[in-house]
Order: C-alpha cells, then structure tokens, then sequence
C-alpha cells in the first residue's frame, strides 16, 4: 500500500543500451517496428499482450494477487478491449525492473488500498483496444483491404464483405509490427460481454493442485536458507551474540549481522538455521520503549480527549461546541479499537541472490516497485543490475506493502555473495515484528433538542497515525487525512448523514508500536464508532435505528440505497424468529458505498451466534460480481476476526502474541451465512477487497445490543469473556 520511495540518482541511471538489447523478457520501448519478443520467443503485441501462435493469450498484470482476485478483473478488462478468447487467457507479471527500463510502461505496480482495479482500469482497457485494432489492421493489411471492413471477436478476426477469418494467433506477427493508433475509443460499459460477468477465476486451479509457486516455495540451485530475529522491543538494538554457539550446530554456515537490530543464521536447511538461531545468546538494548505497555498506551491516548490538547479537524460544520451546550439532552460514549496483526498464512520471506555486479530477489509483494526500490537501496547497485521476481502471495492484507524482510534478505545476501538466500521469517517473528492496525480510542457526544431532533455530533478520535510513520510526505500540514475515512464531507470515503452541527478532529498519538495498512485500515474502527453510536443515539431518542439513519441521509442517495437494500433483504419491517435479533450499519470506503445487517442470537449474555449478514454494495461497475460475492464474505472472516479474537497487547515494549495459540481465528463452524447484494450504478470505479470489511461489525454489535441492552464499546470481544457460541 505503500508509494514507492523515492530513489536516489543511481536508481534510474538506465543506458540506452540496456533498454535496446531486446533482452529474453523484452525491454525494448514496447511500441515501434522492431518486434518485442516474450521469453518463449511469442510476438508481444503491446506491453499488455503477447499472443502465441495457437492463440494463447498473455496478459501481463502488473498488480499483485493476493487471493482477492485483482489478477482475474485485470484479466478481464484488458480481453474485454482486446475481444479475445476468454478460453485462452493466460497471465504473467512483467518485473519492475523491467518497467522502469521501458518508463514504467506498466504503470502502479502498488495493490492496496482496493486500488488495483479502481485506479488502472482505463490504461488496462485501453492496452486490450489498442493490441486489438493493430490485430485487426495487420490482417487488413494481409488481405489489402480497408480495416474499417473488419470486426474482432473471440480472437477471430472476420472481413465482413467476403466472410475470410483470421485467427489472432496467425496475425500476431505481422499485428507486432502495426504502427500503435495514437487515440483509442473505449467500449460503452452498456456493450461489456465479459465484464461484469462472473468467470472463474484464473488462479484457482494451480492453488487447488498444489502447482502455484508463492515466495516460501522458491527453489534455486546451491540455495541456503537463513532464519532471523530482530530486537523483540520495537527500537531497540542488537547488543551481542555468542556466534560460536551457532556455528558449531548441524548445517550452519554463517551467522551475520543484520543492521544494527537483528541477526541471522544461514544453513542448509531453514530448520538447521532456526534451531541454530534459537540456541545462540543474544544480548538487546531493548531501550526505553521496554517501559512501554498497553495499559500506559490507553491512559496517553486517553488523555488526548481532552479539549485542551491539540487535534487535527477532519470535518466541521455549524459550532458544534455551542449547540452541545444548550442541548435538551446529551449522549456521550467512548469506544476503542486495538492493535490488529495482519496474521498472513505465508510468513514474510524473500529470495535473494548477490553477485557483486547484480541483485535478483524472488519475494510475494504488494509493491513491486517497493520492493524494487528496496534492493537497489540495500545492495548497492542501479536499477538496470537489480530485479525483483513477483510470486503470488499467500495473503497480504497490507503487511506486503513493507519491504522490511526485502532489505534484510539482500543484506544477508550481499554476505554471501554468489549464493542464494532464501530468508524465512518464523511464525514468531513474524506475529511481533509486524506493522499493526493502529490503536485509537473516540470519545462521541450527541445532542438533541426538545423534540428529539438531532441537533449536534462531536467525535474526537485520539490514537496513532498510519502516515506519520510510514508516508510522511502525505500528511497535509501535520493532518494525517486517511485518519477520518468514512468520515469525511466529500470523497472516496464520505460521511452519510447530515448533522446541522458537527466536529470530527484526531488527537495525534503515535506509541512505538509501527502502524501498517490492515485490511480496511481506518474505515474499520471509524465504521464502529460512527454506526454503535447513531444506534445508541436512536436508541436514545426512542426511534427505530433504521428510521433514526434515513432522517439523516436525504442527501445522501448512494449511502441510502445500499442501506435500504439490506434492510429489505433482511426483512427489517418484519419481526425477526423467535431469539434472533437484527442490527444494521452503511459506511462509505474506497469510493464504494456498502451497508450491512446481522441476525444474531445472544446465550448467557456472553454467547454469540451470528446466524446471517446480508451486505450490500455499490462500487459503481462490478467486474466480476461472483468475485466481489467471495471477498464481502472473505472480508467478514477478517472483520469478524478482529472483532471477537483480535486484539494485539503491549508488555514491555513487546507484542505479546506470537502465534496462533494467542491471536486466534475464526472457524468455520462460527462463520454466518452471507447473502451479497451487488448493486453497481455506474460512473465512477470504487474498490471491492476492503470497504465491506468495516459494516460486519457495528452491525452484529447493534444486534447484541438489540438482543440484551447491553452496550459493547471495545474491541476485541474475548477480553470481555464474549466468544461465538
């Protein structure tokens, strides 16, 4: 989720040699007379298509698959321009080292933030255009006819007045060297065939068979294996370490300092290297952050409530202040969220490989460019001497945006030229050297005049900024703006009611704990606070929270109609069975409006069985609706997760849990069933892996409220004895 760093001079010094040579993967300028070649000697018709002779189709993806499907919706937006046969469709990543060789021909490599679609959808679309006019031009040129005369579908290509076909196969040749057309007209959304429809999905058979190859898989020949451990309290430095110990156990090859905070050992096998590591002394500076602990980290944020400390104002209408004052009646309530892990099932690793004059590194990665910008920082070398080699990742959910284990296996390497390195980080190092959910805390006020009329909303939200740690280039005068997703006036991520009087601000409050970008980042927390409380505000005012929301989203259509929508589906006007309680929440994330409503039933006040979630979403165009289907109910895994299991806790400066006995996760067994409205209303491109996540949990909540009148206000759940049933 990161923007690539800037990189120093060296970075970019590509010779013109270097782009011309027409490498085996082909770096030469993507468009002229001169055939750019794929690595089995295929004719790349543009950066975006290679064409083999039997009609296969490659399409190249310079985002990254992390299991929410971006690899299949990029897909499918460059085949639907392209008119080819969905059949044949195949994909590879291009490197970034690569792209920058070609002036970033491919673009962002950047997936996060429900970006890749979103923001890529038109260069994407108008590669497929483009290769399929040359495709159509080169077999008009064959026949000495008018390309005007010719039509493309399903990579056959048809001369309308005679009835002769071609196939894009035995044109792509000859399509290679077609002069590109300088403007390209984009389909009609009304004249999509394939978007919009639910294909399979390109990546699931090799997963299913065991044949996809993620970066924990990579095998190179004379390959190492290192294990690592980093200073347990964020900060701190490496001391000491008896490096005779290790090097006297089965295997080990080296033992090597890893910047001034951690230390590796390099083996045969990673088991050798772990066991080794393990059994070695090692001495810390653990420095004053050891003091540090949740309970110290809750009585600062805390503190930030407080009217007299400074805050960054997000959104601001009226004096709210003033009519708070004079309210008939007031509401007030304090909510918190914690520390979240990323918890990917792959653990962070990479594959490096330093020879003194070139660094390759094999790694999953949410960045490609990141990651790229992170070899060339830690070995050395310019950009034409270094590439990275995406592989699939086995999960990311933001924590792949870093490049922190991209660094330390290049340093590593660079110790051990000429040999491969492939860095594994255990289960362990990977639970507390993380760069968690960030913790905040809000403090909300409501106030309402005689008539029970809503009159005020103030939210002072104190806690931890994700760009103050990771982009500070981003921050606007100070004001970290992605703090109050959801919470805005306007934007991708708008507030959905209309309060005559409100003050939303952020306390700044940044603990040594590093924040990262976790699934849904902010809309998560902002999503319980705003949509708990407009239910205890409707509860105060003695309305029905359906009816509370609607008085205030008049102007709000977008907002309005995914909440209506499962509201319907769920039957809200109708009484729910015998024990089941219902609760609802919208918010607004990543340009999509999304809505939800849970049917929970409540045991022993502690007991919660969440039977159904019906959730509605509009991102505008729907890609892949069976796709967007999976990741709302995927996205509910995790948001119900964080919820009930969640939760990182600080002692001494450390993260506290280190493995899955700890930071659990739900099962299946306490899945609810999930029933997705897909609602696109066209014209504008809204993301899909991360808004859901968010209205999963206000609503179960509100429907435990509705079920025992009891409010919960802090996450996660376990920490007040609450489980599934």
């Amino acid at each position: 989720m990161n923007h690539m760093p800037a990189l120093n001079r060296r970075a970019f010094v590509i010779g013109t040699a270097a782009v011309g040579t027409g490498l085996a993967l082909g770096l030469d300028i993507p468009f002229g007379p001169t055939v750019v070649r794929a690595a089995d000697g295929s004719p790349e018709i543009n950066a975006w298509v290679v064409i083999q002779p039997d009609d296969t189709v490659v399409i190249r993806i310079a985002r990254s698959e992390m299991g929410q499907g971006t690899l299949t919706g990029l897909a499918q937006l460059v085949a639907e321009e392209l008119e080819c046969d969905w059949s044949k469709v195949t994909t590879e990543y291009p490197t970034p080292g690569q792209s920058v060789a070609r002036k970033r021909v491919w673009g962002d490599f950047s997936t996060g933030g429900s970006r890749g679609i979103r923001t890529s959808n038109e260069y994407v679309r108008k590669g497929g255009a483009t290769a399929r006019i040359m495709l159509i031009q080169a077999a008009a040129n064959e026949w000495k006819v008018p390309a005007s005369e010719c039509t493309a579908a399903n990579s056959i290509i048809t001369h309308t007045p005679s009835g002769r076909t071609t196939t894009y196969g035995k044109v792509a040749e000859a399509a290679a060297r077609v002069e590109p057309p300088t403007d390209v007209k984009l389909k009609d959304p009304k004249d999509w065939k394939l978007v919009g429809k639910g294909v399979k999905r390109l990546d699931t058979a090799d997963k299913t068979t065991g044949k996809m190859t993620y970066g924990i898989d990579i095998k190179l020949p004379g390959m190492l294996n290192a294990a690592i451990k980093a200073c347990p309290v964020f900060g701190g430095k490496l001391k000491s370490y008896d490096e005779a110990k290790a090097m006297g156990m089965k295997g080990v090859k080296k033992v090597v300092k890893v910047g001034d905070y951690a230390v590796a050992v390099v083996a045969d096998t990673w088991w050798h290297a772990k066991t080794a590591l393990e059994a070695m002394p090692i001495a810390w500076d653990e420095g004053e952050n050891a003091k540090v602990s949740s309970a110290s980290i809750a009585k600062w944020l805390e503190e930030g409530f407080d009217d007299s400390q400074p805050a960054f104002v997000g959104n601001e209408n009226g004096d709210a202040k003033a009519a708070i004052a004079k309210a008939a009646k007031k509401v007030e309530a304090v909510y918190n969220y914690p520390y979240q892990n990323h918890a990917t099932m792959e653990p962070m690793n990479a594959t490096a490989l330093y020879t003194g004059d070139k660094c390759d590194v094999w790694c999953g990665t949410q960045n490609g460019e990141a990651a790229f910008a992170a070899t060339l920082e830690a070995s050395g070398l310019p950009a034409d001497k270094c590439d990275v080699h995406k592989q699939i990742l086995g999960g990311g959910f933001g924590r792949r945006g870093q490049t922190d284990y991209v660094r330390q296996a290049v340093a590593i390497a660079k110790q051990m030229p000429g040999t491969p390195i492939k860095l594994l980080w255990s289960r362990e190092e990977d639970m507390q050297h993380g760069a968690y959910h960030p913790i905040t805390q809000v403090k909300m006020t409501g106030a309402f005049d005689a008539d029970n009329n809503l009159t005020a909303l103030r939210m002072r939200i104190s806690g931890q900024s994700i760009l103050f740690s990771l982009r500070p280039e981003a921050l606007v005068n100070g004001k970290d703006p992605a703090t109050f997703a959801g919470l805005n006036a306007t934007g991708e991520a708008a507030i959905g009611y209309s309060v005559p009087n409100l003050l939303i601000d952020h306390s700044m409050r940044n603990p040594h704990v590093p924040p990262g970008f976790w699934r849904g980042v902010n809309v998560n927390q902002n999503a319980i606070y705003l949509e708990c409380f407009m239910d205890e505000l409707a509860h105060a005012a003695g309305q029905d929270p359906l009816e509370f929301r609607r008085k205030l989203m008049a102007t709000h259509p977008k907002h309005l109609a995914v909440l209506n929508a499962v509201a319907e589906k769920i039957g809200w006007d109708k009484p729910a069975p015998q024990g089941v309680f219902r609760g609802i929440a919208q918010h607004m994330g990543y340009g999509s409006y999304v809505a939800g409503a849970a049917e929970v039933s409540v045991t022993d006040s502690n007991k919660i069985k969440v039977h159904r979630i019906v959730a509605a979403t509009d991102p505008g165009y729907a890609v892949n609706p069976a796709q967007i289907e999976r990741q709302i109910a995927g996205s509910f895994v995790y948001g119900l997760t964080g919820l009930f299991y969640g939760g990182c806790t600080v002692k001494e400066g450390r993260i506290e849990q280190a493995n899955f006995d700890t930071y659990n996760s739900m099962r299946i067994a306490e899945m609810p069933k999930v029933e997705a409205i897909v609602m696109p209303s066209g014209g504008f491109w809204g993301g899909v892996g991360e808004p859901t996540i968010c209205v999963a949990g206000p609503a179960v909540l509100n429907a435990y409220f509705a079920a025992t009148g009891k409010r919960l206000r802090s996450v996660p759940l376990r920490d007040q004895n609450i489980s599934f049933a």
